[in-house]
């Protein structure tokens, strides 16, 4: 029997693997590079807003730590300011003796838009120039004693502590002898705008100066103070005093020109303290390029013209109307009242 042996030709089997094996056209390729380029342009879209979007969050998280942190730091020394040693606190100032100043420095005390460098006195400040870093804030001086657990103890209980957390262990040996804790606006070492805290064992010069937060470009004091009026020149009678504040005033109002028994008399009648600071993040923190406004002391609106952020804001008192450049940054106000404990006089 005979057999046919089919098969298909060499050529044509060749041919098919050839047509099989073809490249894409250039149109085809075209295409496809176009639909890689929009994905990977999606992708990094989408890479560059969860970026900002997690900078945004972790500067938000990083201002509001440390808008706490000074928060709790102020309250804590704010609320010392004017405490007494046992055995100054339970006897009274004698006249006329030797040691013993008529006229003490006041426990705290104020400058109104103002900065200082270490070698200033604890009165001192340089008025800050418009349109500088830091422009309008002001200068806060706290006093205090340590605390001794018994009357004649060798060394201080390790209660009371300074702007940096620090609780010294010496006793005063002087009526006047105090602590003094200095916040002020200052340029830390990495360049940025610092709540600034210069510290002292012996109340004078020399201070230990330490940045305490970074990134405060705003810091507003205002004192609540009861019985005394803008540049009062009248020493208030004792007796009439009381623990309430009846208006809220800037450290010039309670300065009084040559005159320091009128001004340690007006600071004496200060009751509490109204803060305000405005601190911001990084460059390129902010979600939100657009200018905006800050109310540092807070944005309640005054009686006489109903404004937003005019209860507390004044002309006369720089950046209480805060509008900073669009940068960039994430900021955050943070404001808050501290009522002081102890008598500011002495008896």
């Amino acid at each position: 029997m005979n057999f046919i042996h089919l098969s298909r030709p060499k050529s044509s089997i060749f041919r098919h693997r050839r047509l099989a094996q073809q490249g894409l056209t250039l149109i085809e390729l075209l295409v496809a590079m176009g639909l890689g380029l929009l994905i990977a342009l999606a992708a990094a879209s989408a890479l560059v807003v969860a970026r900002q979007g997690f900078s945004n969050v972790d500067a938000a998280s990083q201002l509001r730590d440390n808008g706490r942190f000074v928060q709790d730091v102020l309250q804590r020394i704010g609320v010392q300011v004017g405490f007494k040693s046992l055995q100054y606190a339970a006897t009274t100032r004698t006249a006329n003796t030797k040691g013993v100043t008529d006229n003490p420095e006041p426990n705290i005390y104020g400058m109104n838009n103002a900065s200082r460098t270490s070698n200033n006195a604890w009165y001192e400040g340089t008025s800050r120039a418009n349109g500088s870093v830091a422009y309008g804030s002001d200068i806060l001086v706290l006093r205090f004693q340590t605390s001794t657990a018994t009357e004649g103890s060798p060394a201080a209980d390790g209660t009371m502590i300074d702007c940096m957390g620090i609780a010294p262990t010496a006793i005063p040996t002087a009526r006047d002898d105090r602590l003094i804790s200095i916040l002020h606006v200052g340029i830390g070492t990495d360049g940025e705008p610092a709540l600034m805290c210069s510290r002292s064992t012996t109340g004078s010069a020399p201070y230990d100066t330490q940045p305490l937060v970074s990134g405060v470009e705003n810091f507003q004091v205002l004192y609540g103070v009861d019985g005394v009026t803008p540049g009062n020149t009248t020493v208030p009678i004792a007796t009439a005093a009381d623990s309430v504040p009846e208006r809220y005033l800037r450290a010039d109002q309670l300065t009084v020109a040559d005159n320091d028994l009128a001004t340690y008399a007006n600071w004496q009648r200060v009751r509490s303290l109204r803060i305000g600071l405005v601190l911001r993040g990084a460059p390129g923190s902010a979600l939100d390029r657009t200018s905006q406004t800050f109310y540092p002391l807070g944005s309640a609106k005054a009686s006489s013209s109903g404004a937003i952020g005019s209860a507390f804001a004044s002309s006369s008192d720089p950046n209480t109307t805060f509008t900073p450049t669009a940068d960039g940054r994430l900021r955050q106000v943070v404001t808050f009242t501290v009522h002081l404990r102890n008598f500011q006089g002495d008896i």
